[in-house]
């Protein structure tokens, strides 16, 4: 019996006698939670890819602040930044069903080691160019950001169907919510060491310092005890078709509309990355140093996400806390155009409760629902979708700004979130089938 399994038994065990004994139906619940916070916090797979996932974002998130800026400060450079990140949205859009079936054919683990491994390589000569004296130029930045764009485009669906695969399924909530902490946390000190880097440091030397923290990462990862899932290496696992995933929801209407409009703060999020810097210098009027205080604003509300919105979700269940994180983010995003400078970073905090509470709740409910087998094809699926959609509003919000109407760009978006907030309530009434088995949300209204 392994070391997991062990574990496993022992935890059964302690829950067995929370069960039977006479606590009181609170306490026992509480004592429930804790035991199985406890549990997770204490599994070394856990805590190694916690230590992996902060080396990489911290290393990975310093290049992807420096060679954005650096190709922006060169010549013509904004332009050929517009073109390099359309042209990535479009070449990610057409790869990511193909990786979502390599991730329910592969080893989840080899595929984070060898992204890693290739990233690393190119990281590494690139970084000996700067070494042995030679200058850099526009084309080795845009190798470098599609390295770094390509690396993201897999690793985040991996690692969440890694994280579906070996963690069990009472521990989601809490995962998901550490891993949003996680993952915030380390971009506030990738934002803040660039700042500090950019300044004092030649390109070489970051791109060194992303490769050693690449190199730890690949430890630590190299480090997790793993098996495929047996169903994974059936033999119509290793034929996976890249469609099984629509076809999967296809069969379930409610739950698909459930989670495609679920996805919408992600995609006002990547849009208004691009159109809250225009509303702050041509709108708000404000310096470019406040911009970075929204960065900071945004930071702590998706930290507190995070942190409360698994203890929340224990409460009302993730579909209740996906619905109020999206209508919360509706509401912030409605409001902006309305703001002074005050009231814009109050709703910057509720943005990013609403989208990272949305994000939290809803990797759990997929983790809960959707069968390990295919997560990848299904996950894919919806961030297929999402560039698609990405692309299109991108295209028209560019056009918009750029003749002076940003304030239309945000009542547009305002618009498509109120849709997405009234088809997410509806569709949840209207229950799912999952698993083989039928669940309906009743919503209370008082």
């Amino acid at each position: 019996m392994t070391e997991f399994k062990i574990r496993k038994l022992k935890y059964s065990e302690s829950i067995k006698k929370l069960d039977e004994g006479n606590f009181g139906s609170e306490l026992t619940s509480k004592l429930k939670e804790f035991i199985k916070m406890k549990r997770l916090y204490n599994d070394s797979r856990f805590r190694l890819i916690i230590f992996a996932n902060i080396a990489s974002s911290i290393g990975s998130g310093i290049t992807m602040i420096a060679i954005p800026w650096l190709l922006v400060s060169s010549n013509n450079g904004s332009e050929v930044f517009g073109y390099v990140t359309l042209s990535m949205t479009i070449i990610s859009f057409l790869i990511t069903p193909l990786i979502g079936s390599l991730i329910d054919k592969t080893s989840r683990k080899k595929m984070l080691l060898t992204s890693k491994m290739i990233c690393l390589i190119v990281l590494l000569l690139f970084a000996l160019i700067g070494f042995v004296g030679l200058s850099y130029e526009v084309w080795h930045y845009i190798i470098i950001y599609m390295i770094g764009s390509l690396y993201y485009t897999i690793f985040f669906p991996t690692m969440f169907a890694l994280n579906q695969e070996i963690f069990q399924k009472d521990q989601y909530k809490v995962l998901n919510g550490t891993m949003e902490v996680q993952g915030q946390l380390s971009s506030v000190i990738a934002g803040a060491l660039a700042s500090i880097l950019l300044s004092k440091w030649d390109l070489q030397y970051i791109l060194l310092l992303n490769v050693l923290t690449y190199s730890a990462a690949m430890y630590f990862y190299f480090k997790i005890p793993y098996v495929r899932d047996s169903i994974g290496r059936t033999k119509e696992a290793f034929k996976p078709k890249s469609t099984e995933g629509l076809l999967y929801m296809l069969k379930r209407p409610a739950m698909f509309l459930f989670l495609f409009f679920s996805i919408m703060p992600f995609i006002g999020v990547m849009i208004t990355n691009y159109l809250f810097p225009v509303y702050l210098a041509d709108v708000l009027k404000v310096s470019g140093s406040f911009y970075g205080i929204q960065s900071m604003v945004y930071g702590v509300g998706a930290v507190v996400a995070g942190i409360i919105v698994p203890i929340i979700a224990r409460k009302l269940g993730d579909e209740r806390t996906i619905i109020y994180s999206v209508i919360t983010y509706t509401i912030a995003i409605s409001l902006i155009i309305l703001a002074n400078i005050p009231f814009y970073l109050s709703l910057m905090f509720l943005i990013a409760l609403g989208n990272s509470g949305s994000r939290v709740a809803r990797n759990s409910f997929l983790m809960d629902q959707i069968p390990n087998e295919i997560i990848g094809r299904v996950d894919s699926l919806f961030r297929t979708i999402g560039l698609l959609l990405r692309t299109g509003l991108l295209a028209i919000f560019t056009g918009m700004a750029s003749t002076g109407l940003i304030i239309y760009c945000f009542i547009i978006l305002s618009g498509i979130l109120v849709i997405s907030s009234i088809f997410v309530t509806v569709s949840s009434r209207k229950g799912f089938e999952t698993k083989g088995k039928a669940t309906k949300l009743t919503m209370k209204i008082n």
